[in-house]
């Protein structure tokens, strides 16, 4: 287990965390300690204690509203996809319809050519 000294408030906590995984833990220190500093800039000193639980409960509502973002673009994405699905197999029938009626063209020229052919032997 790497270990790293954050710094939030001021203050130091020596946090252990995966290795590699040092920045990372610095980081999210680092984006926590934002809202700490804008709580305490907003209402002053409201205590330590005061001031986590808001900024978790501030960070909680960004993340909610996250969730919904995503959860609205995976819906998005799923009707996306279906309308791409929806669109294959049109094709695929239109395809299919396409060939069909080449098929039976091919078939009359074949058998004008062979009429032809015979007319002209005789």
């Amino acid at each position: 287990m790497a270990q790293v000294t954050v710094t939030i408030d001021s203050k130091q906590y020596r946090m252990a965390c995966d290795e590699g995984q040092e920045e990372h833990l610095l980081d999210l220190a680092r984006r926590f300690d934002k809202y700490i500093s804008h709580l305490k800039g907003s209402f002053g000193e409201i205590g330590d204690h005061r001031l986590a639980v808001m900024a978790g409960i501030m960070v909680m509502d960004e993340f909610t509203e996250l969730q919904k973002r995503v959860k609205g673009m995976e819906s998005e994405i799923s009707t996306l996809r279906k309308t791409r699905d929806d669109a294959l197999v049109k094709a695929d029938k239109n395809d299919a319809a396409l060939t069909g009626a080449l098929s039976q063209l091919a078939e009359r020229m074949e058998a004008l050519a062979g009429r032809i052919s015979v007319k002209g032997e005789a």
